[in-house]
């Protein structure tokens, strides 16, 4: 069965604003501090779910499987409220933090979603969190917005 061509991407934004791009690289690199990089790749994988990206949601399946994450893990991820039992509290309460700050037009962020991500993190966590949530937010949409295109990422070793 033949596969269907890989579209182009728009445009190639990084080169076209690369202070721009290595202002996302610093926010990016600070936005892993304070988080575990089990969570980190949750939170990622999540985010570009909802956002429908792609290019992002290739990379970040693709590394958090080669840092030892189970693929039934990623599979159940879209489908979490169904399949808690796959998650720990701690991953939960970020996962619904990530799909409330994320998804803005549902009615910002409820109190009871933040009450329950305060309760399993400390203040100096949940501001990483937050940061990380919102990194990973702008970098799907530049992925989307560019098409940038997925299926050529390889983990770093």
């Amino acid at each position: 069965m033949e596969r269907l061509p890989e579209h182009a991407p728009r445009l190639d934004w990084a080169k076209l604003a690369p202070e721009a791009y290595k202002a996302m690289i610093r926010l990016d690199t600070a936005a892993r501090q304070g988080v575990e990089p089990t969570l980190l790749n949750l939170v990622k994988i999540r985010a570009s779910q909802i956002n429908h990206c792609a290019f992002c949601l290739d990379m970040h399946s693709k590394d958090a499987l080669a840092a030892g994450e189970s693929a039934e893990r990623i599979i159940q991820l879209d489908a979490w409220t169904e399949s808690k039992h796959f998650y720990t509290a701690k991953e939960i309460a970020a996962i619904e933090l990530t799909e409330a700050i994320t998804v803005l037009t549902d009615g910002f962020v409820p109190d009871e979603v933040y009450a329950r991500a305060a309760n399993e993190f400390d203040e100096t966590e949940l501001a990483c969190l937050i940061v990380a949530i919102t990194t990973i937010n702008a970098w799907n949409r530049f992925g989307v917005s560019t098409r940038l295109v997925p299926g050529h990422h390889t983990p770093s070793a």
